[in-house]
């Protein structure tokens, strides 16, 4: 059950946590950033209602874009996004985010290989732009097993609570198991930078998926109070494995001669 964990202290200590970094980001005006990514029934959804179980609903939202209209999709790719980026004091989860055009797009035929070259090199100079403007961003990508994905697809199938989460996307996501693999590899080599580093999460057992991602994201972020609550911070290295990342290029404004 989605609340199963609501009994369990080392949930609620960890609860308490995120609505004092809640609170620390409302009050100075910072803006945080979760991208929530991974397969098909990874658990992406269900975290994020953790996450957000005792937070303050008017400093945070949940972005969960469905597929662009026309209009949308003759725009620059990241413009729907954009506009759905956290305000100051705000805490944004995207449920799902632009990285659809690193991996689900290119495996379901929904872009150009032109456009997923084009992604994988802007992806990253926007990134580290958000970042240098003072947005806080957090990447997860949430793992699971094959045998895994098939039983929590199989769920869907049957439980009519879970029924609205099916698409034609989930009945291609095991015979596509392979592609799958191989856009999330280049995924990860092409845009895990040492700013804006992904953070695999071992998904297979939720209750601990989301424990250790959401202890992640507290101790990762400065706020008051923080550990008060004596509940480990420190995210255990098997649930939460830092993707190899690299620097990308300093590029110096003021070398560069612009027009009177």
């Amino acid at each position: 059950m989605l609340f199963a964990l609501e009994n369990d202290q080392e949930f609620l200590d960890l609860q308490v946590e995120m609505v004092r970094l809640q609170n620390s980001i409302r009050e100075t005006n910072r803006r945080l950033l979760i991208i929530f990514e991974g397969r098909d029934a990874a658990g992406k959804g269900s975290t994020i209602m953790r996450f957000v179980r005792f937070l303050n609903p008017r400093y945070y939202r949940i972005v969960a874009l469905s597929k662009p209209t026309e209009q949308e999709s003759e725009q620059w790719f990241f413009q729907r996004y954009i506009k759905e980026l956290p305000n100051p004091g705000e805490i944004v989860f995207f449920d799902r985010s632009w990285y659809n055009r690193a991996v689900v797009e290119p495996v379901m035929g929904f872009c150009t290989q032109r456009q997923y070259k084009f992604f994988l090199e802007q992806v990253v100079l926007l990134e580290r732009m958000l970042k240098e403007d003072g947005l806080y961003i957090i990447k997860f990508w949430f793992s699971i097993d094959e045998g895994e994905q098939a039983k929590r697809i199989d769920e869907r199938k049957t439980n009519p609570l879970k029924q609205w989460k099916l698409s034609t996307v989930d009945a291609l996501a095991q015979a596509k198991w392979d592609e799958y693999t191989h856009y999330k590899e280049e995924m990860f080599k092409r845009t895990s930078t040492t700013d804006n580093p992904w953070l695999v999460i071992e998904g297979n057992d939720r209750d601990k998926a989301c424990l250790e991602s959401m202890r992640y994201v507290v101790n990762k972020m400065k706020y008051e109070q923080k550990g008060e609550t004596g509940q480990r911070l420190e995210p255990d290295p098997a649930i939460v494995q830092q993707q190899p990342a690299f620097k990308l290029p300093h590029i110096r404004f003021d070398n560069i001669d612009l027009p009177s």
